[in-house]
Protein backbone atom coordinates (compact mmCIF):
# COMPACT_ATOMS: atom_id res chain seq x y z
CA UNK A 1 0.00 0.00 0.00
CA UNK A 2 2.79 2.16 0.80
CA UNK A 3 4.24 1.84 -3.02
CA UNK A 4 0.72 2.36 -3.93
CA UNK A 5 0.43 5.32 -2.12
CA UNK A 6 3.68 7.05 -3.34
CA UNK A 7 2.32 6.19 -7.77
CA UNK A 8 -0.95 8.27 -5.99
CA UNK A 9 1.49 10.95 -4.65
CA UNK A 10 3.02 11.84 -8.05
CA UNK A 11 -0.97 13.37 -8.83
CA UNK A 12 -0.06 15.42 -6.21
CA UNK A 13 3.36 17.25 -7.27
CA UNK A 14 1.89 17.47 -11.24
CA UNK A 15 0.45 20.45 -13.57
CA UNK A 16 -3.40 20.41 -14.29
CA UNK A 17 -2.20 19.04 -17.58
CA UNK A 18 -0.31 15.93 -16.39
CA UNK A 19 -3.31 14.71 -13.86
CA UNK A 20 -4.83 12.74 -17.00
CA UNK A 21 -1.28 11.50 -17.66
CA UNK A 22 -0.52 10.19 -14.33
CA UNK A 23 -4.09 9.05 -13.27
CA UNK A 24 -4.16 6.35 -16.39
CA UNK A 25 -0.57 5.58 -15.44
CA UNK A 26 -1.46 4.64 -11.85
CA UNK A 27 -4.69 2.73 -12.81
CA UNK A 28 -3.47 1.13 -15.83
CA UNK A 29 -0.43 -0.45 -13.56
CA UNK A 30 -2.72 -0.95 -10.78
CA UNK A 31 -5.10 -3.12 -13.13
CA UNK A 32 -1.98 -5.01 -14.27
CA UNK A 33 -1.41 -5.89 -10.65
CA UNK A 34 -4.92 -7.14 -10.35
CA UNK A 35 -4.59 -9.49 -12.97
CA UNK A 36 -1.98 -11.08 -11.63
CA UNK A 37 -2.14 -14.33 -10.25
CA UNK A 38 1.09 -16.61 -8.77
CA UNK A 39 1.94 -19.25 -11.51
CA UNK A 40 1.89 -22.31 -9.37
CA UNK A 41 -1.91 -21.22 -8.97
CA UNK A 42 -2.31 -21.19 -13.14
CA UNK A 43 -0.68 -24.32 -13.68
CA UNK A 44 -3.47 -26.24 -10.92
CA UNK A 45 -6.19 -24.35 -12.27
CA UNK A 46 -8.60 -26.91 -14.25
CA UNK A 47 -9.33 -24.05 -17.19
CA UNK A 48 -5.36 -23.13 -17.69
CA UNK A 49 -5.06 -24.64 -21.46
CA UNK A 50 -2.24 -27.28 -21.78
CA UNK A 51 -0.15 -24.80 -23.91
CA UNK A 52 -0.02 -22.16 -21.31
CA UNK A 53 0.51 -24.58 -18.98
CA UNK A 54 3.80 -25.25 -20.66
CA UNK A 55 4.44 -22.04 -21.53
CA UNK A 56 4.76 -21.04 -17.91
CA UNK A 57 6.27 -24.23 -16.60
CA UNK A 58 9.04 -22.73 -18.91
CA UNK A 59 9.36 -19.69 -17.87
CA UNK A 60 9.70 -20.72 -14.15
CA UNK A 61 12.82 -22.37 -15.13
CA UNK A 62 14.26 -19.03 -17.07
CA UNK A 63 13.09 -17.60 -13.92
CA UNK A 64 15.28 -19.55 -11.60
CA UNK A 65 18.31 -19.28 -13.94
CA UNK A 66 18.34 -15.96 -14.36
CA UNK A 67 18.92 -15.75 -10.21
CA UNK A 68 21.02 -18.98 -10.31
CA UNK A 69 23.18 -18.14 -13.65
CA UNK A 70 22.87 -14.49 -13.95
CA UNK A 71 22.88 -13.21 -10.51
CA UNK A 72 19.03 -11.56 -10.77
CA UNK A 73 17.42 -10.36 -8.54
CA UNK A 74 16.10 -13.36 -6.61
CA UNK A 75 12.39 -11.78 -5.53
CA UNK A 76 9.06 -12.67 -6.69
CA UNK A 77 9.08 -11.07 -10.30
CA UNK A 78 8.06 -13.00 -12.99
CA UNK A 79 6.48 -15.88 -10.75
CA UNK A 80 3.07 -14.52 -11.65
CA UNK A 81 1.38 -14.25 -14.43
CA UNK A 82 -1.06 -11.96 -16.05
CA UNK A 83 -3.81 -12.05 -18.80
CA UNK A 84 -4.39 -8.43 -20.53
CA UNK A 85 -6.21 -8.99 -23.15
CA UNK A 86 -4.57 -6.93 -25.51
CA UNK A 87 -1.40 -7.10 -27.48
CA UNK A 88 1.30 -4.73 -25.59
CA UNK A 89 1.18 -3.77 -22.27
CA UNK A 90 1.82 -0.05 -22.78
CA UNK A 91 2.38 2.20 -25.53
CA UNK A 92 5.65 4.60 -25.81
CA UNK A 93 5.84 8.12 -27.55
CA UNK A 94 9.52 9.31 -28.65
CA UNK A 95 9.13 12.68 -29.75
CA UNK A 96 11.90 14.90 -31.23
CA UNK A 97 12.18 18.40 -32.40
CA UNK A 98 11.40 19.11 -36.45
CA UNK A 99 15.22 19.42 -37.15
CA UNK A 100 17.09 16.94 -34.23
CA UNK A 101 17.61 13.78 -33.58
CA UNK A 102 17.74 14.15 -29.78
CA UNK A 103 14.30 12.84 -27.83
CA UNK A 104 12.50 15.45 -26.02
CA UNK A 105 12.10 13.84 -22.24
CA UNK A 106 9.58 13.37 -19.88
CA UNK A 107 10.55 13.82 -16.30
CA UNK A 108 9.05 11.59 -13.18
CA UNK A 109 9.58 11.99 -9.47
CA UNK A 110 10.39 8.41 -9.55
CA UNK A 111 12.07 7.40 -12.56
CA UNK A 112 13.62 10.56 -13.49
CA UNK A 113 13.34 11.92 -16.98
CA UNK A 114 13.20 9.69 -19.51
CA UNK A 115 13.03 9.69 -23.39
CA UNK A 116 9.50 8.62 -24.00
CA UNK A 117 5.93 8.43 -22.24
CA UNK A 118 4.12 5.35 -21.48
CA UNK A 119 0.32 4.74 -22.09
CA UNK A 120 -1.79 1.61 -21.42
CA UNK A 121 -3.97 2.26 -24.02
CA UNK A 122 -2.73 2.82 -27.64
CA UNK A 123 -5.56 5.66 -27.95
CA UNK A 124 -4.49 7.51 -25.14
CA UNK A 125 -0.48 7.18 -26.91
CA UNK A 126 -2.39 7.83 -30.59
CA UNK A 127 -4.05 11.07 -28.94
CA UNK A 128 -0.73 12.04 -27.33
CA UNK A 129 1.38 12.09 -29.94
CA UNK A 130 -1.02 13.70 -32.75
CA UNK A 131 -0.67 16.78 -30.34
CA UNK A 132 2.87 16.32 -30.23
CA UNK A 133 3.08 16.49 -34.09
CA UNK A 134 0.58 19.44 -34.25
CA UNK A 135 3.27 21.32 -32.13
CA UNK A 136 5.58 20.21 -35.45
CA UNK A 137 7.42 17.69 -33.57
CA UNK A 138 8.09 14.07 -35.12
CA UNK A 139 6.69 11.13 -33.60
CA UNK A 140 7.04 7.54 -33.04
CA UNK A 141 4.35 5.33 -31.03
CA UNK A 142 5.75 1.72 -30.46
CA UNK A 143 4.20 -1.00 -28.44
CA UNK A 144 6.19 -2.83 -25.98
CA UNK A 145 5.45 -6.50 -24.18
CA UNK A 146 6.99 -5.62 -20.62
CA UNK A 147 8.19 -3.08 -18.41
CA UNK A 148 10.39 -2.77 -15.11
CA UNK A 149 8.51 -1.10 -11.72
CA UNK A 150 12.44 -1.04 -10.49
CA UNK A 151 11.53 -3.42 -7.66
CA UNK A 152 8.60 -1.14 -6.52
CA UNK A 153 6.18 -3.88 -7.72
CA UNK A 154 6.44 -7.64 -8.58
CA UNK A 155 6.32 -7.49 -12.37
CA UNK A 156 4.29 -10.55 -13.63
CA UNK A 157 4.57 -12.07 -16.76
CA UNK A 158 1.86 -11.09 -19.00
CA UNK A 159 0.20 -12.48 -21.48
CA UNK A 160 2.08 -9.89 -24.06
CA UNK A 161 4.58 -11.91 -24.46
CA UNK A 162 4.03 -15.52 -22.91
CA UNK A 163 3.46 -16.77 -26.67
CA UNK A 164 6.46 -15.49 -28.10
CA UNK A 165 9.56 -18.18 -28.77
CA UNK A 166 11.09 -19.52 -25.59
CA UNK A 167 14.54 -17.28 -26.50
CA UNK A 168 12.24 -14.66 -27.09
CA UNK A 169 10.71 -14.74 -23.26
CA UNK A 170 13.96 -14.91 -21.75
CA UNK A 171 15.35 -12.50 -23.71
CA UNK A 172 12.55 -10.05 -21.80
CA UNK A 173 12.89 -11.41 -18.48
CA UNK A 174 16.74 -11.11 -17.82
CA UNK A 175 16.07 -7.69 -19.77
CA UNK A 176 13.43 -6.31 -17.41
CA UNK A 177 15.14 -7.94 -14.33
CA UNK A 178 18.77 -6.41 -14.51
CA UNK A 179 16.53 -2.66 -14.45
CA UNK A 180 15.94 -4.24 -11.00
CA UNK A 181 19.96 -4.76 -10.75
CA UNK A 182 21.09 -1.29 -11.55
CA UNK A 183 18.87 2.00 -12.90
CA UNK A 184 20.15 5.23 -13.10
CA UNK A 185 17.11 7.90 -12.67
CA UNK A 186 17.70 10.38 -15.84
CA UNK A 187 19.71 8.72 -17.95
CA UNK A 188 17.94 6.31 -20.77
CA UNK A 189 19.92 5.11 -22.72
CA UNK A 190 22.47 3.99 -19.70
CA UNK A 191 19.76 2.17 -18.35
CA UNK A 192 18.56 0.18 -22.08
CA UNK A 193 21.88 -0.32 -22.88
CA UNK A 194 22.91 -2.28 -19.53
CA UNK A 195 20.08 -4.52 -19.79
CA UNK A 196 20.33 -5.49 -24.08
CA UNK A 197 23.92 -6.38 -22.62
CA UNK A 198 22.36 -8.33 -19.63
CA UNK A 199 19.98 -10.17 -21.82
CA UNK A 200 22.44 -10.38 -24.81
CA UNK A 201 24.44 -12.23 -22.50
CA UNK A 202 21.79 -14.02 -20.26
CA UNK A 203 20.50 -15.48 -23.53
CA UNK A 204 23.67 -16.79 -25.16
CA UNK A 205 24.33 -18.90 -21.56
CA UNK A 206 20.26 -20.12 -21.76
CA UNK A 207 20.99 -21.16 -25.26
CA UNK A 208 24.46 -22.61 -24.48
CA UNK A 209 22.54 -24.41 -21.71
CA UNK A 210 18.63 -25.23 -22.52
CA UNK A 211 18.24 -24.20 -26.36
CA UNK A 212 18.43 -26.90 -29.66
CA UNK A 213 20.11 -26.48 -32.27
CA UNK A 214 18.17 -24.73 -33.92
CA UNK A 215 17.30 -21.99 -31.47
CA UNK A 216 21.17 -21.22 -31.71
CA UNK A 217 21.32 -21.17 -35.11
CA UNK A 218 18.24 -18.76 -34.92
CA UNK A 219 19.56 -16.43 -32.57
CA UNK A 220 23.17 -16.17 -34.07
CA UNK A 221 21.32 -15.18 -37.38
CA UNK A 222 18.36 -12.80 -35.61
CA UNK A 223 21.42 -11.09 -33.85
CA UNK A 224 23.53 -10.35 -36.92
CA UNK A 225 20.29 -9.18 -38.26
CA UNK A 226 19.61 -6.81 -35.45
CA UNK A 227 23.21 -5.65 -35.46
CA UNK A 228 22.99 -4.62 -39.02
CA UNK A 229 19.63 -2.92 -38.30
CA UNK A 230 20.84 -0.91 -35.44
CA UNK A 231 23.85 0.16 -37.58
CA UNK A 232 21.71 1.26 -40.64
CA UNK A 233 20.10 3.59 -37.85
CA UNK A 234 22.58 4.71 -35.52
CA UNK A 235 24.43 5.68 -39.56
CA UNK A 236 21.58 7.59 -40.76
CA UNK A 237 20.67 8.93 -37.00
CA UNK A 238 24.25 10.27 -37.16
CA UNK A 239 24.07 11.54 -40.50
CA UNK A 240 21.23 13.45 -40.20
CA UNK A 241 22.26 15.10 -37.00
CA UNK A 242 24.99 16.71 -39.17
CA UNK A 243 23.18 17.65 -41.50
CA UNK A 244 20.49 19.35 -38.88
CA UNK A 245 23.54 21.55 -37.63
CA UNK A 246 24.50 23.14 -41.02
CA UNK A 247 23.46 26.72 -41.60
CA UNK A 248 20.38 25.81 -43.68
CA UNK A 249 17.05 27.73 -44.09
CA UNK A 250 14.20 25.86 -42.75
CA UNK A 251 12.98 24.69 -46.07
CA UNK A 252 16.33 23.43 -47.06
CA UNK A 253 16.54 21.27 -44.08
CA UNK A 254 12.98 19.74 -45.12
CA UNK A 255 14.02 19.02 -48.30
CA UNK A 256 17.15 17.30 -47.11
CA UNK A 257 15.35 15.78 -44.33
CA UNK A 258 13.15 13.89 -46.92
CA UNK A 259 16.55 12.95 -49.32
CA UNK A 260 17.99 11.27 -45.77
CA UNK A 261 15.19 9.56 -44.73
CA UNK A 262 14.67 8.43 -48.69
CA UNK A 263 17.87 7.42 -48.83
CA UNK A 264 17.62 5.33 -45.45
CA UNK A 265 14.77 3.39 -46.97
CA UNK A 266 16.21 2.48 -49.78
CA UNK A 267 19.53 0.70 -47.80
CA UNK A 268 16.88 -0.69 -45.76
CA UNK A 269 15.21 -2.57 -48.18
CA UNK A 270 18.36 -3.37 -49.65
CA UNK A 271 19.35 -4.79 -46.49
CA UNK A 272 16.22 -6.79 -45.95
CA UNK A 273 17.00 -8.25 -49.79
CA UNK A 274 20.49 -9.70 -48.02
CA UNK A 275 18.67 -11.20 -45.26
CA UNK A 276 16.59 -13.13 -48.01
CA UNK A 277 13.51 -11.06 -47.36
CA UNK A 278 13.28 -11.31 -43.90
CA UNK A 279 10.62 -8.87 -42.73
CA UNK A 280 10.83 -8.48 -39.13
CA UNK A 281 11.66 -4.93 -38.99
CA UNK A 282 9.18 -3.47 -41.41
CA UNK A 283 6.43 -2.51 -38.51
CA UNK A 284 9.07 -0.51 -36.79
CA UNK A 285 8.93 1.53 -40.38
CA UNK A 286 5.54 1.05 -41.01
CA UNK A 287 4.31 5.06 -41.04
CA UNK A 288 7.69 6.20 -42.23
CA UNK A 289 11.00 6.99 -39.96
CA UNK A 290 11.51 10.27 -38.83
CA UNK A 291 13.65 11.53 -35.96
CA UNK A 292 11.48 10.33 -32.88
CA UNK A 293 12.02 7.07 -34.77
CA UNK A 294 16.14 7.45 -34.95
CA UNK A 295 15.96 8.47 -30.93
CA UNK A 296 13.85 5.20 -30.05
CA UNK A 297 16.52 3.15 -31.70
CA UNK A 298 19.22 4.74 -30.24
CA UNK A 299 17.98 5.14 -26.72
CA UNK A 300 18.11 1.47 -26.42
CA UNK A 301 21.71 0.84 -27.94
CA UNK A 302 23.81 3.45 -28.13
CA UNK A 303 25.91 2.57 -25.06
CA UNK A 304 26.21 -1.25 -25.78
CA UNK A 305 29.31 -1.78 -27.15
CA UNK A 306 30.95 0.14 -23.88
CA UNK A 307 29.03 -2.37 -21.62
CA UNK A 308 30.34 -5.17 -24.00
CA UNK A 309 33.66 -4.25 -23.50
CA UNK A 310 33.00 -3.68 -19.65
CA UNK A 311 31.48 -7.46 -19.38
CA UNK A 312 34.80 -8.63 -21.73
CA UNK A 313 37.03 -6.63 -19.18
CA UNK A 314 35.57 -8.56 -16.00
CA UNK A 315 35.98 -11.80 -17.97
CA UNK A 316 32.22 -12.58 -18.06
CA UNK A 317 31.77 -12.59 -14.01
CA UNK A 318 28.25 -10.95 -13.83
CA UNK A 319 28.11 -9.91 -10.12
CA UNK A 320 31.95 -7.96 -10.63
CA UNK A 321 30.05 -6.29 -14.17
CA UNK A 322 27.07 -5.63 -12.20
CA UNK A 323 29.21 -3.95 -9.27
CA UNK A 324 31.33 -1.92 -12.23
CA UNK A 325 27.98 -0.51 -13.78
CA UNK A 326 26.85 0.57 -10.34
CA UNK A 327 30.52 2.37 -9.48
CA UNK A 328 29.84 4.15 -12.82
CA UNK A 329 26.04 4.67 -11.94
CA UNK A 330 27.20 7.06 -8.99
CA UNK A 331 29.72 9.52 -11.34
CA UNK A 332 28.09 12.59 -12.73
CA UNK A 333 26.54 11.38 -16.21
CA UNK A 334 29.28 13.46 -17.79
CA UNK A 335 32.43 11.30 -16.47
CA UNK A 336 29.99 8.52 -17.04
CA UNK A 337 29.83 8.79 -20.66
CA UNK A 338 33.36 9.49 -20.85
CA UNK A 339 34.65 6.38 -18.82
CA UNK A 340 32.15 4.61 -21.25
CA UNK A 341 33.76 5.82 -24.01
CA UNK A 342 37.18 4.91 -23.07
CA UNK A 343 36.33 1.48 -22.89
CA UNK A 344 34.81 1.36 -26.64
CA UNK A 345 38.02 3.35 -27.63
CA UNK A 346 40.83 0.65 -26.10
Amino acid sequence: MKRIAALGALLCLSSCASLEYYAQAVSGHLEVMRAAVPIDERLHAADTPAPLKERLQRVLVIRDFASRELALPDNDSYRRYADLGRPFVVWNVFAAPEFSVTPISSCFPIAGCVSYRGFYSEEGARRHADALAKEGDDVYVGGVSAYSTLGWFSDPVLSTFIQYPEPEVARIVFHELAHQEVYVKGDTVFNESFAVTVEEEGLRRWLDREGTPAQRDAYVDSRRRQAEFTALVLKYRARIADFYAQPLSSEAKREGKRRLFAEMNDDYGTLKASWGGFAGFDRLLARGPNNAFLASIASYTELVPAFRALLAQKKGDLPAFYQAVRDLAKLEKAERDARLASLVAS
